[in-house]
This record gives structure tokens, sequence and C-alpha cells, in this order.
């Protein structure tokens, strides 16, 4: 799996960084003028980059690979079935990027026969980017890295990206992280798992979420060594496409992590 991964790894950097060009404009020095948001049936925002990126990339991977399915949060499905599908995430965090915050970013995956295997997350306004692959070890900015060991839920680092989006049957559950952990990192966005990743935090908990908006997560927490689930220890993919997940960095503080939630679900 490996070798035949190579090429597109290759590929889907290539699609990160020509969707990174597409922010230039909007970052420029001095000023970060913005495209006029919509608002869609979810009441999420959406922008003209969004569908322009979008766009691009599902050019791009039905010119290079026409047998390969498209997952995308604008554009939609196409061959869900087939043996490899692209997930696409043009921008996630669409509010962070009109606000100005750092965090939003792009997010590539590549499943195979719907398990995640390729993941690639770039942000343009830090230029950091998080490849991950089946295999392999996770590389940020073209090195290897690690998530950090954690010896006690009491010693750990949450992140979650906003509390706003977790219904009223599912705060207790974030509750219960809450009230074990030392410290919480709010509004991270996609980049709160890069950085778990990194070893900058240890656990992360998110709800009300799509299989776009964390597909490219499981190759780059796994192959950084850590684990990441669905609320109730599943394996995320295609088959799997929950709304709640959970990372952790040290495996032993997942599992912990998994216990906390368990009388808290509905």
């Amino acid at each position: 799996m490996t070798d035949r991964l190579a090429p597109f790894i290759v590929f889907a950097e290539c699609l990160a960084q020509e969707a990174r060009e597409r922010f230039a404009p909007y970052l420029a020095t001095g000023q970060h003028s913005v495209p006029r948001p919509d608002i869609k049936p979810d009441r999420s925002l959406v922008t003209a980059l969004d569908h322009a990126i979008e766009a691009h990339l599902r050019a791009r991977i039905e010119h290079a690979y026409p047998d390969h399915g498209i997952y995308g949060e604008e554009g939609g499905v196409v061959r869900s079935d087939a043996e490899y599908v692209w997930v696409l995430d043009p921008i996630d965090g669409t509010a962070p990027f009109l606000a100005g915050v750092p965090v939003f970013g792009t997010l590539i995956a590549l499943l195979h026969r719907g398990e995640p295997v390729i993941g690639v997350m770039d942000f343009p306004s830090t230029a950091d980017r998080w490849v991950g692959a089946a295999g392999q070890p996770t590389r940020h900015r073209g090195q290897p890295c690690h998530t950090r060991p954690c010896d006690a839920m009491g010693d750990a680092m949450l992140s979650t990206s906003n509390p706003d989006f977790y219904a009223a049957d599912e705060l207790p559950a974030f509750q219960a992280l809450r009230e074990r952990t030392r410290w919480r990192i709010y509004g991270g966005c996609c980049l709160a798992y890069g950085l778990l990743a990194c070893g900058r935090t240890d656990v992360a908990i998110d709800a009300k979420l799509a299989l776009y908006d964390y597909a490219p997560f499981v190759p780059v927490i796994q192959g950084a060594g850590g684990v990441i689930t669905d609320w109730h220890g599943r394996a995320l993919s295609l088959d799997n496409p929950a709304t709640q997940i959970l990372a952790a960095g040290d495996p032993a503080r997942h599992r912990e992590a998994l216990g906390l939630l368990r009388p808290a679900l509905p």
C-alpha cells in the first residue's frame, strides 16, 4: 500500500499548493479583503472562494483520475463506490477566514475502499502543512512529527472548535472531558488536529461535523502516533461518517476519554 500511495501523495500535495495559491489575493500584506459570504441551509457560511477552490480541485481530479470518486463539501458526491474516493473541504473554517483568524485550511483526503489512507491539511495563512499516509510517519512542513505522551487526563490540554456546535444532549459528553482536563483551547478549528499531531495538545473533541471536516485527520493523527475515532471508539470511514469525533495523542488518554464519554452519551 505504501508504494501504491506514493503518486497519490504527490498529487494531493499539488492540489493543496494550488488551493493555497488561490487564497493569495485575500491574504496580501496589510489587508484582509474577503469575498461576500452566503448562508447555506444548515446556517454555515460559504463564499465564492470555497466554490472556486473546490471546482478547481474537482476538475484536476477528474482529469488525472477519472475513475476515482469525489466527496466534496460544496460540489457533492460522485462515484462514492469507487475503489478510491477523494474527500475535499476547500475552506474548513470559513467563519474564521472571514474574521481573519488564521486557523482555517484546505482539507484533502483519499479513501481506499472507504478508509482514509492519505490526509493533507494545508493552512495558507501560516504556511503549515501536515501530510499523513497509511504506513508512513506524518510530516509537518516536510519533517516527521509525533504526538506527545500524557500521563494523566488531569495534565491534558483539551481542544474543541466551538462549544456552540454541541446539541443539548451532546454537551454532557464535552463537559465530562472539560471537567477532567487541566486546560481547554477553543476555536482552533482544523488547526487543532494538526497541533495535536505535533504534540502541542493532548485531546480533541468535536461534534456536528461531516466526513469532509475530518477525513484527513485520520492518517495525520495515526501516522503521528495518536488515535482518532467517533465517540463510541469506532473507526471513521465512508461507512461510518460520524458527526462526533474524539482524538488523543496518547492512546491511553484516548481509552480514558472514551470511558469518560460513555456514561454521558444519550
